[in-house]
């Protein structure tokens, strides 16, 4: 059966991996691949959280009937990590290595502390409250698996 927690937080790691492999390119001055992985860096993140605001938490939000729990803080941490995101691309673009890796540093330490939230919370409550609604989840969210 389709997890939640293991689909959305597959995502989370598979961004993380790409976050380090730009960190290691900005550090050898690889300026074309850390452009390239921040490119991918950027896609990923942007639709792991177009993923969840589009399909995971109106859903969840529809079946749990909370609008300002969870979800709402998560969506206004997507705000502000977009802003991060888009400025360490700014500076990924003007090869500016001190500003990518102090840049890179506030973003990925704010992303893990948002990452945690949603793995130990609002997953495990998602994959409780939407267990007969994963097809309706997978009709949302590209990628997820329908299930059995």
């Amino acid at each position: 059966m389709a997890s939640i927690a293991d689909f959305f937080s597959g995502q989370h790691r598979a961004c993380d991996l790409v976050f380090e492999d730009m960190e290691d390119a900005v550090g050898s001055a690889d300026w074309p691949r850390a452009t390239e992985l921040y490119q991918q860096l950027s896609r990923d993140t942007l639709q792991h959280f177009s993923n969840e605001e589009e399909g995971l938490f109106p859903l969840f939000e529809d079946k749990t009937g909370m609008q300002a729990g969870p979800t709402q803080v998560m969506r206004g941490e997507h705000a502000e990590l977009r802003e991060l995101l888009q400025r360490l691309g700014e500076a990924v673009e003007s090869r500016d290595q001190d500003a990518v890796l102090g840049t890179g540093e506030t973003f990925f330490l704010f992303l893990q502390q948002h990452n945690v939230k949603e793995e130990q919370v609002l997953y495990p409550m998602a994959d409780q409250v939407l267990q007969d609604s994963l097809g309706e989840l997978a009709q949302r969210v590209a990628g997820f698996p329908a299930g059995d």
